[in-house]
């Protein structure tokens, strides 16, 4: 059975099945009964998104070659002024905000991953492997460990938009929190002053910040959504016509961003799918008018959080598919030159990046069990580095190396990958496709053992 089937016939019969008026996610009345100030609005997810923004400004500065203090505060946040390093204003792309604090006084350290991360090496949760893929970038040149070729501002980045953004949306906001007794509809979502939104409104909102999708981003194209991520599309993104892109709302993060990646070529429809299933879903909050919701209203939510968590799920699994496909071809690449140090760079950036993804995979609460084994030890801890790759790590922390690593072998390693996604997840952009191209893919897939990290 296909992991995500039932996650699939949802998208199918349920988007066809209710349409709402708008593709806008918000503005949405307030409905918190006894609420007396003056706000119109109740939607709010500032803290979300200055955790995008966090994310965006930590990978710069690991690229940038930032020292540890800068990076712990990226990742711990900070009292003082944390300066916004992506996206930043240019005259072709003016942002509202240069101080990521002027969004939210937040954090990413607060809402990694709690669980065990047995993907990469030293048996820590998502939270510690952050911190040390952070500690060890700090070590490095630009973040990059070339002696065993770790590109740590990748590594950090993907990992972080899923053991972060992925893990708190479907883990907490769209499974536990929507719960009859957990955050419920006819009571604040806190007890402090003037807080104007209910509880099952502000949960569903802090979901879609996590997505990270401009609110009316379902109203574009998925080349205008891919070029808003870019930063090539300062009228798609300025919806209000103000000359400015409000991150807050304007601007396309993470996994909405892979997603419209994926859309342009015309096979999927992650963004709209996702982004969608948020606004039916907080119209139906909406339309419960500050009442507890009914379980026929919560029954309806829940499958809309199916249709987003599956698909989201689809599109880190399109993100292994696609950085396996890279990976196998930097390795072509390097048979053909194998001192070529610009060609071991980009195998090492690719690498990071299907490391990063996969490791995301993990992070939703749902246990995939021999299946996640099965991918773990196809990406391993490392790629393959003058004949050798990391194979675990030490009680000091240095990494143990084993010689004699067969790039043949990651190769195959590479093909299994990409067809698991296939098969266990449902694939279909299938970007960087190398299984299309092999006319004897069952004899090549025979060889090896993929239960070997190594």
């Amino acid at each position: 059975m296909k992991h995500i089937t039932s996650g699939t016939i949802l998208v199918t019969s349920l988007l066809t099945s209710a349409a709402f008026a708008s593709d806008v996610y918000g503005p949405y009345p307030v409905t918190l009964k006894g609420y007396s100030g003056d706000a119109t609005n109740s939607v709010s997810y500032s803290g979300q998104v200055g955790r995008q923004l966090l994310h965006n400004s930590l990978k710069k500065a690991i690229s940038n070659g930032a020292p540890m203090n800068e990076l712990k505060a990226y990742f711990n946040g900070s009292d003082s002024e944390l300066p916004l390093l992506d996206p930043v204003s240019s005259a072709d792309f003016k942002v509202d905000v240069s101080n990521i604090n002027d969004v939210s006084k937040t954090n990413l350290a607060g809402k990694a991953y709690g669980g065990v991360i047995n993907g990469w090496p030293g048996g820590m949760t998502g939270k510690e492997v952050l911190l040390s893929m952070i500690e060890r970038a700090a070590q490095t040149e630009n973040g990059y460990d070339a002696k065993h070729g770790h590109d740590y501002a990748q590594l950090v980045s993907k990992f972080t938009m899923g053991a972060v953004f992925y893990h708190q949306a479907c883990d907490n906001y769209l499974d536990e929190k929507l719960e009859a007794d957990n955050k419920p509809n006819n009571k604040p979502y806190n007890d402090k002053s003037g807080t104007y939104y209910t509880g099952k409104e502000h949960s569903w909102d802090e979901g879609f910040g996590y997505w990270g999708a401009a609110a009316h981003g379902a109203t574009l194209s998925a080349r205008q959504n891919y070029d808003i991520a870019k930063k090539k599309d300062m009228a798609a993104s300025d919806a209000n016509g103000d000359g400015v892109v409000n991150l807050k709302s304007e601007m396309n993060y993470a996994h909405s961003y892979y997603a419209s990646a994926y859309d342009k070529g015309g096979v999927t429809d992650y963004y709209n799918t996702i982004t969608k299933a948020f606004i039916d879903g907080r119209q139906i909050i909406t339309d419960a008018n500050g009442e507890a919701l009914s379980d026929s209203a919560r029954s309806d939510l829940k499958a809309k959080a199916r249709i987003i968590c599956s698909n989201w799920e689809k599109v880190i699994a399109e993100s292994v598919f696609k950085y396996a496909g890279s990976v196998y071809s930097s390795l072509e690449a390097l048979k053909e030159k194998p001192g070529d140090e610009a060609l071991k760079r980009k195998y090492a950036k690719y690498w990071g990046e299907l490391a990063g993804f996969s490791l995301s995979l993990h992070t939703s609460g749902q246990n995939l069990g021999e299946l996640g084994t099965r991918i773990d030890r196809l990406v391993g801890f490392g790629p393959v580095v003058n004949g050798s790759k990391v194979t675990g790590v030490g009680p000091g922390g240095n990494y143990f190396v084993m010689a004699e690593a067969n790039a043949d072998k990651e190769m195959v390693h590479m093909l299994k990958l990409q067809k698991l996604m296939v098969d266990e997840f449902g694939v279909t952009a299938k970007n960087n496709d190398k299984l299309a191209g092999i006319a004897n893919i069952s004899e090549v897939l025979g060889a090896g053992d993929s239960a070997e990290n190594d």
